[in-house]
């Protein structure tokens, strides 16, 4: 395994930038302007999280402690996870604008944090839940149960774990290679201690679709990053753009506009995808611990439950002219759980989905609004619409399932769209805490990690053109990730950029680096999911 990250060896010659920079890092700090301006938003956003939680929480009635004690040491270690990514894949962002001198550290790394607070607060979700879509459904739907919370607990503890390894020995490891690692460990363990052989218990598809978006993204970033830097050369002339920075003077004014601005693109892309990754966990728990404020989403208004119980009519009536109706279905949800569980189409599916789709319609018109339903049924609602949902979702894909025409197919996805906006939501406080979380963890261990890309990856010191072309192409290929709602790696993206640019200088590549970069990278996953796995069993065996 790779060596410390103070310790990597190198065949660039110490210079006096160098000696200068070192001294930097070596006494920065957020400083006092720095921490000020952080306190100011962690009193209010903890105030703000406080009153939020507060309300909800208030039509909670329990007579028991017990569950606001595991929600209170279940955000924390989600929130740990969170933290650990801040300082662990952030301080990729601010590697460039520090190493070219644009930002001191102390306001570069305050900077970053106030960047990626704001990218967590206006992201979509949508990254979240294509996390949770990748865990085994029988889990989710166990989720107040104890194989449920050793499920969420393997996963952010194993993370947790590989995340500060890989930190203390200074490499950019992935945050989401770890999740998807974890999350198909526990998958595959599920299976095992259920007694059935194979990985079935893996969502290998979803898998399949994130994962090829972790291994083409930092591709992306090798190659978009050196051909960004040609075109440096080619429109930019200026030769300053193309040395070592002199001393401790900042680049150019245009320049340093750029990387200042490319800093924050990438901490408020980081923020609006990595953010999320916790997110979706972080439901889990809630609605594992609390069902009754957040197996619903509350916020849907009667006005959205009377036009969900018309497409449901709709829905049903859709559903029943392709059914067999030779099929006898007794009790639905067994049905459609071991067909989301075995992903094989017989004709008893469609009536089982007809059947849920009317349970569901006529509990929606009684009550009138979600948040009517009586608390002992909150939980048993959000599970009736998230498994007809993956039902769904797994029947455009079923072999033998059949084919649906295209105005049909529109009125599957519109009332699809119903049931995930019910059960698929993330209250704004969920938001502030994990942006907090998020920019306290990147003003606390970025170092290590600041110091790998930015002196160990190339040979020679980082140009001002080199750094603007790494986190431009980083900035960009985040961003157009989290559009498609897809989890990819800041760190492979930033540092393969990077890489991108030394290798189209011919800078020359530390190759010692790239191969403990590359050994991270190969190692995470069968690590992530062994260590997920073992966590796994052993909380479930602790919670029987």
């Amino acid at each position: 395994m790779a060596t410390p990250a103070h310790s990597f060896s190198t065949t660039a010659e110490p210079t006096h930038t160098g000696s200068l920079l070192d001294a930097k890092l070596k006494k920065s700090s957020p400083g006092k302007a720095g921490m000020i301006v952080f306190l100011v938003m962690l009193v209010c956003g903890l105030g703000y999280i406080v009153s939020k939680l507060s309300d909800d929480l208030s039509i909670v009635h329990s007579a028991s402690v017990f569950p606001f004690i595991l929600l209170g040491i279940a955000l924390f270690i989600a929130l740990g996870f969170e933290f650990v990514n801040g300082f662990h894949d952030t301080a990729n962002a601010v590697a460039t604008c520090i190493y070219t001198h644009s930002l001191e550290p102390h306001i570069a790394v305050v900077y970053s944090g106030i960047m990626n607070f704001i990218g967590v607060l206006l992201s979509s979700g949508a990254v979240a839940y294509s996390i949770i879509t990748l865990l085994p459904v029988e889990l989710i739907l166990k989720v107040s149960k104890g194989s449920g919370f050793s499920m969420v607990f393997a996963l952010l503890v194993a993370a947790i774990l590989w995340n500060l390894a890989t930190w203390w020995r200074g490499l950019p490891a992935s945050s989401s290679h770890t999740m998807i690692g974890s999350i198909i460990g526990v998958g595959i363990a599920n299976q095992l201690m259920q007694g059935n052989s194979g990985t079935a218990g893996v969502e290998w598809e979803q898998v399949t679709k994130v994962f090829k978006a972790l291994l083409i993204s930092p591709l992306v970033g090798f190659a978009c990053a050196a051909l960004v830097f040609f075109l440096f050369k080619l429109v930019a002339r200026d030769p300053r753009l193309y040395k070592a920075p002199e001393g401790t003077a900042p680049p150019p004014f245009y320049i340093r506009c750029l990387l200042i601005l490319t800093c924050g693109g990438v901490s408020y892309a980081h923020g609006s995808n990595d953010g999320q990754k916790g997110m979706g966990l972080i439901m889990l728990i809630l609605v594992g611990t609390v069902p009754t404020a957040y197996a619903l989403n509350h916020t849907v208004t009667p006005a959205q439950m009377q036009t969900f119980s018309a497409v449901s009519t709709q829905m049903a009536g859709t559903i029943d002219s392709y059914a067999d109706h030779n099929a006898v279905v007794q009790d639905a949800e067994p049905e459609l759980e071991k067909f989301v569980a075995k992903k094989t189409f017989e004709p008893a599916v469609l009536p089982a989905i007809e059947q849920m789709v009317t349970n569901i319609r006529n509990e929606a018109s009684l009550y009138g609004s979600l948040g009517k339903v009586p608390a002992e049924m909150q939980a048993n609602v959000r599970n009736q619409m998230y498994l007809t949902s993956e039902s769904l979702r797994i029947l455009g894909k079923a072999d033998g399932a059949p084919k649906f025409n295209d105005g049909d197919k529109q009125i599957i996805t519109n009332y699809k769209k119903f049931l995930d906006t019910s059960t698929r939501f993330i209250p704004s406080w969920v938001k502030v805490a994990v942006a907090l979380a998020l920019g306290l963890g990147t003003m606390v261990g970025w170092k290590r990690i600041v110091v790998t890309v930015g002196e160990k990856i190339g040979k020679t010191h980082l140009t001002y053109a080199q750094g603007a072309s790494a986190e431009l192409v980083a900035m960009c290929t985040i961003l157009a990730a989290d559009t498609y709602g897809l989890p990819v790696s800041t760190t492979h993206v930033l540092s393969s950029g990077v890489a991108g640019t030394m290798a189209a200088n011919k800078s020359g590549l530390q190759m010692s680096t790239l191969r403990d970069i590359a050994l991270a990278w190969v190692f995470t996953l069968p690590v992530a999911a062994l260590l997920s796995g073992l966590l796994f069993w052993l909380f479930n065996t602790i919670a029987r």
